[in-house]
């Protein structure tokens, strides 16, 4: 028998969220080569062009050290190199399940807790 493991489903990580998906907007999500960002990956926001990328606080310090949102659904690239993606990113207005939410690689509870007060000041509460 084969066993099949499935990844986060679209949005599965939202509890609640405004009126009018007021909480949403779409962006343009850069996903290196040959990774997955799963539905609930924390993201920061390239100052240079406004794309998001995965929030990494050892980064280059060009935006992606700080939290702007949580990436809506799974993004796909299995090419060899870097695709930018349009997406939809939780930016306001939201309440996140913590069990769901993808830190940078490596957070410890010490990172967490400052995403999770980062994630707080745009209005996108963990529970």
């Amino acid at each position: 028998m084969t066993i099949l493991t499935e990844g986060a489903r679209t949005a599965e990580f939202l509890l609640s969220e405004a009126n009018d998906w007021r909480s949403r907007d779409a962006a343009v999500v850069t996903v290196p080569a040959n990774t997955t960002f799963e539905a609930g990956t924390v993201l920061g926001q390239l100052a240079a062009d406004d794309s998001f990328v995965r929030h990494d606080t050892d980064g280059t310090d060009d935006g992606r050290r700080t939290e702007a949102g949580v990436l809506y659904a799974n993004l796909i690239n299995e090419t060899g190199s870097a695709v930018d993606v349009d997406a939809t990113v939780i930016i306001r207005d939201a309440e996140v399940n913590s069990n769901s939410i993808i830190y940078e690689a490596g957070a410890d509870a010490n990172a967490i807790t400052a995403s999770n007060a980062a994630l707080a000041a745009l209005g996108i509460i963990v529970r």
